[in-house]
């Protein structure tokens, strides 16, 4: 058994699709519409496999009252793995020199993971790990 996939609600399905390709190497497949329900999506799959991140818009969905720092019962971020502090430190940069807001500087974790932590376009929290 494993995960398949997570799937997170999205205000701006293509800048957040974007993001995930241009900082995380994912792959999105076509585009999914129902106009009928107002609904689209994309799968995005990442280069080492593992499970895929759907990103779904759709009209009326209500706002989360996450603000990505807040704390709230359910699902609170991603990780991703990249490999090395290295590039957990380079990739913090660059999140940095490009707008996005850091919430939490590369440091070592109690559990042993060297990460830092990054809000997505739509203030989802990723932690971006070695």
């Amino acid at each position: 058994m494993h995960i398949e996939h997570l799937a997170i609600w999205v205000r701006d399905l293509e800048r957040t699709r974007l993001f995930y390709e241009t900082y995380f190497g994912a792959a999105a497949n076509d585009k999914y519409v129902n106009s009928h329900k107002g609904f689209s999506s994309n799968f995005l799959s990442f280069p080492d496999g593992g499970p895929r991140l759907e990103l779904m818009q759709m009209t009326g969905v209500a706002d989360s009252r996450s603000n990505g720092v807040d704390q709230f019962i359910g699902l609170t971020h991603l990780a991703f793995s990249v490999g090395s502090e290295s590039a957990v430190d380079s990739l913090t940069e660059r999140f940095r020199a490009d707008g996005f807001t850091i919430v939490g500087e590369p440091r070592r974790t109690g559990d042993g993971y060297y990460e830092s932590v990054v809000l997505d376009p739509e203030g989802n929290q990723l932690e971006v790990t070695a």
